[in-house]
């Protein structure tokens, strides 16, 4: 039987909550539906069934100092909101990004939404929106798989939280860490490398005022592409299709044959549903020239370094003891390098059909609803690309602050003889 949502947050999901409060750049995932005709009844009784499962929880803070937030079940969920009219084609893309604005802090209430719209020349589309707290992309999949083929969801956290909960966590955590800290703080003194690491973790400002949102958006596209001819590219350059995405998502954002430094996350996930983010980040560097085949080294090698996180050797755990500015200091953004690569992978079986209406195909993205000029300026992500699969087909996801991503996507691809077709092409 599936276990329930751990009650307390972990250190990557309080990385994502510490965005809902303006440290960072707000990160929500979004998965995506293309399809047949969809009945709004069958699409009710999924959002009622997510309503009843893991997803629905608030997260509220703790009531003694140093314990973690925790998580409190009975959220009450979002209305279905359907579009008020059919929407073209072309405009999927850009209704994909509007509904996205919409806030999922779960903080405030639920921290998911679903949406949908008809499409002029038949069909629907539908959009989940999940705050990165909540759920990563691939737990999401899977509950939403779940509520789909009306499968058993596990349940929602524990309802009990007494006091004493709080201060058996708060104990747990600053005895735990305590130690640890010590033993990082004598090693800042032992090694020079440690004290120039804590040094050099980037400066940032915090703040709105004299901010506006951004007048000029990143741009974002969406493509689909033959899994067969993805694949056979992938094993021709001696690759895999993980490495192979690696390097085109590197030759989309490099500039000037510059190298390009790729944050990959690495998932930890051992079962279907459990902790919301079992992820950590790793790192690598690809250069001009780089094929599949040598991407695939690189990638093994950085799989089997230490995760992204807190810097110097302290204890990633003292992110949660500190306050929001102290840890944003220490860790600002674990995954933000030039690019951000994640490949979801397969999508799950459950999710191909809803109701009595099949996929044609399922996107899956990381979106920064409400960014501001300043966490536009400061984030240092050019590009982030996700790949999913379906049946046979391969979705690529791109999000990008420089211009020209669809001209640039369909170069580099077809360099690969691979060729795309992009969600908001006429049908």
């Amino acid at each position: 039987m599936s276990r329930p949502r751990a009650e307390r947050l972990s250190v990557v999901d309080e990385m994502f909550l510490r965005t809902h409060r303006g440290f960072g750049t707000p990160v929500v995932m979004q998965g995506l539906w293309r399809g047949g005709v969809v009945d709004p009844a069958d699409l009710a009784r999924v959002c009622d069934i997510l309503a009843r499962g893991p997803l629905s929880h608030t997260v509220v803070r703790p009531r003694v100092p140093g314990a973690r937030p925790r998580r409190r079940p009975g959220a009450a969920p979002w209305s279905v909101e359907w579009a008020a009219q059919p929407i073209a084609r072309e405009a999927i893309v850009d209704w994909a990004d509007d509904v996205a604005a919409r806030s999922v802090d779960p903080t405030a209430g639920a921290g998911w939404r679903i949406a949908a719209a008809r499409l002029h020349d038949g069909g629907t589309v539908v959009s989940l929106v999940c705050s990165h707290v909540i759920a990563d992309a691939q737990g999401l999949a899977a509950i939403l798989a779940a509520a789909m083929s009306d499968s058993a969801l596990p349940p929602p956290p524990d309802a009990t939280h007494p006091v004493v909960d709080d201060l058996r966590d708060a104990t747990r955590m600053v005895t735990g860490v305590g130690g640890r800290t010590l033993r990082a703080v004598a090693g800042l003194i032992r090694h020079p490398s440690r004290r120039t690491e804590l040094r050099s973790a980037p400066v940032r400002t915090f703040g709105s005022s004299g901010y506006q949102k951004c007048a000029q958006v990143p741009e974002a596209l969406i493509v689909d592409v033959d899994g067969a001819q993805w694949d056979a590219e992938a094993a021709r350059a001696g690759g895999t299709p993980n490495s192979l995405l690696v390097v085109v998502a590197a030759a989309i954002a490099r500039r000037d044959g510059a190298a390009v430094q790729v944050s990959v996350p690495v998932s930890r996930r051992t079962g279907a549903h459990g902790e919301s983010n079992a992820i950590d980040m790793t790192e690598l560097t690809v250069r001009l020239g780089d094929t599949p085949d040598v991407t695939r080294v690189l990638l093994r090698e950085a799989y089997l370094r230490p995760p992204m996180s807190s810097p110097a050797g302290f204890p990633p755990e003292l992110l949660q003891l500190v306050p929001d500015r102290v840890a944003y200091r220490l860790a600002p953004d674990p995954g933000e390098r030039d690019v951000l690569c994640s490949n979801i992978g397969a999508i799950p079986a459950g999710l191909a059909t809803l109701g009595g209406a099949s996929a044609d195909a399922i996107a899956a993205r990381a979106v920064h609803p409400g960014i501001d000029s300043r966490q536009l300026a400061e984030s240092a992500n050019r590009l982030s690309v996700y790949l999913c699969r379906l049946g046979d087909r391969y979705t690529l996801s791109l999000v990008s602050k420089d211009l020209g991503l669809r001209e640039r996507t369909t170069a580099v691809l077809a360099a690969h003889g691979i060729t795309a077709h992009g969600w908001d092409d006429p049908a």
